[in-house]
């Protein structure tokens, strides 16, 4: 995403917009979990937890850490076809020596119709650090739909935000399509393009390719390769390579 020196007054309607939108998918999860219980043996949340090291954290082609080196962890509780998570990372934007950290956190719902697996959430992200007046943190509205088609699946995306991160945006939309196939047993290969719109004139499209490799049945090794059509905004928006190894329990 596009990451500007210039700071307005943080308003408060981005945190509106994400408590209503968690206090609604939190109140449709919970009621959706009621009726399901009502047909079938009552059974406890699911809850996962997942931490990762990568050599940069890269955020729609976007390094988030200057092109160093990233650790991040995050906590997922699943009930029926309701979930709700957390996920935080070390951050790093240039001419900012304050911001240090990114916290997001989401919930949302998982119904299955017409053969495909629809995602209907909203997340929150959050920056501890930021100077005053930056107006980092912004919640987004996500709509996204995924099938499979034998050893592929296929998907699309698109996140909007009233208030998107940065002092100088307002309203923002990303919209993504992908693709992924499992060529050989523990090996998946996948990509993804995607064009953000902002309420400024740092539009930007961009896209990744890489491959995953299952190396246990809860660690997995990814290698990947992103981009955009950006690189006159800045270093942080040009081609690289990212290694990033994740365990899952």
């Amino acid at each position: 995403m596009a990451r500007k020196s210039r700071f307005k007054a943080a308003g408060r309607n981005d945190l509106w917009f994400a408590g209503a939108c968690l206090v609604a998918l939190v109140v449709w999860g919970i009621a959706s979990h009621a009726d399901a219980q009502a047909v079938a043996e009552p059974s406890g949340p699911d809850i996962a937890w997942n931490v990762a090291v990568g050599s940069d954290y890269v955020f729609r082609g976007v390094s988030q850490t200057e092109e160093e080196a990233a650790i991040s962890g995050g906590v997922d509780l699943t009930s029926g076809g309701f979930y709700a998570g957390a996920w935080a990372s070390n951050v790093a934007f240039p001419g900012d020596p304050d911001t240090n950290a990114e916290i997001d956190l989401y919930a949302g719902v998982r119904p299955e119709f017409a053969r495909w697996v629809w995602d209907i959430g909203a997340v929150g992200y959050f920056y501890t650090g930021q100077p005053n007046g930056a107006d980092y943190d912004y919640v987004e509205a996500k709509v996204a739909a995924s099938r499979a088609i034998g050893p592929a699946t296929l998907g699309a995306a698109v996140y909007w935000s009233p208030d998107f991160f940065g002092a100088a945006e307002d309203e923002a939309t990303y919209v993504e399509a992908n693709a992924a196939v499992s060529p050989a047993d523990r090996w998946t290969i996948s990509g993804a393009v995607g064009r953000q719109f902002l309420s400024s004139e740092f539009d930007y499209t961009t896209w990744n390719l890489g491959v995953a490799r299952q190396l246990a049945d809860n660690l997995a090794l990814d290698l990947r390769y992103h981009d955009t059509d950006a690189h006159d905004f800045g270093e942080i928006y040009g081609g690289r390579a990212v290694a990033s190894l994740k365990a899952a329990f």
